[in-house]
């Protein structure tokens, strides 16, 4: 959970990408709040020539009933709690459950992770603290973990803004953990919860940084960095964390259905 941040860096409208490629269902990619859009998961998309449609929770859109009008589904992060009281998230619940069943891949960023857990029988509660800014992340020594994340073990620097965690739904892995949020990935065959942001660009880090400017400086919490700090390490840490997702990227696309990607 984290505050509502502002400043719109996506467009509020919805938004199609399908990069000249036909018969080709788009990902749909589902944003919660005006600046939590996909972020470098669109320039990725965008690279390999893979269609996205953005469904903007936020301005009122409503839920798709059918996974398999998609590709994949992907869930991005919002300042809400996924145990709030909100139309929508009882629809997003049900169409991640549908889209397990159904074999089409989903892929949660923050919000997206937890909303992830709890539609799959998991929960999702305050964290022992809130975490801002970067950290580093272990990768779990399993064989999920080193399918998504063999290309970076045994860690990396991540990207976080949470005061709230989910717990590994049943038939999951845990795949990422830190000393300050036991679950921070989880994967479940070819869909994969993260509780950390692999999705940032510098656009998102100076919006966050300052919309979220007076909720880093009222913590207490040793896992909150300074605004000076998380901008200090962004130009390497940005580079080294597209590296990353980008392997992550390969690995959730492969997952793709055949018949949805031929050209």
């Amino acid at each position: 959970m984290k505050r509502l941040r502002h400043v719109a860096l996506f467009p509020t409208l919805q938004t199609f990408h399908f990069a000249n490629i036909p018969h080709m269902k788009p990902v749909a990619i589902f944003r919660h709040a005006p600046t939590e859009g996909p972020g470098y998961f669109a320039i990725y998309l965008d690279r390999h020539r893979i269609p996205w449609q953005i469904i903007g929770v936020d301005v009122g859109e409503a839920v798709p009933a059918d996974p398999r009008a998609f590709s994949g589904l992907v869930f991005m992060g919002g300042p809400m709690s996924v145990n709030d009281d909100l139309p929508w998230i009882a629809p997003v619940l049900k169409l991640i459950r549908d889209g397990v069943a159904d074999d089409v891949p989903v892929l949660g960023h923050c919000l997206g992770g937890q909303l992830m857990s709890k539609a799959l029988g998991g929960a999702v509660s305050r964290n022992s603290v809130k975490e801002i800014g970067w950290g580093e992340v272990a990768v779990v020594e399993a064989p999920a973990g080193r399918q998504w994340f063999g290309h970076v073990a045994p860690s990396f620097t991540s990207f976080h803004w949470h005061g709230e965690t989910f717990t590994v739904p049943p038939g999951a892995e845990r795949v990422l953990t830190n000393q300050h949020c036991e679950n921070q990935a989880f994967a479940l065959g070819k869909h994969l919860g993260m509780q950390c942001h692999i999705e940032m660009t510098p656009e998102m880090i100076d919006s966050w940084c300052a919309s979220g400017a007076g909720e880093i400086g009222r913590s207490k919490s040793t896992a909150v960095q300074s605004i000076a700090v998380i901008k200090e390490v962004s130009e390497q840490g940005l580079a080294t964390l597209h590296a990353v997702a980008d392997g992550v990227y390969d690995r959730w696309t492969e997952g793709l259905t055949r018949q949805n990607l031929r050209v």
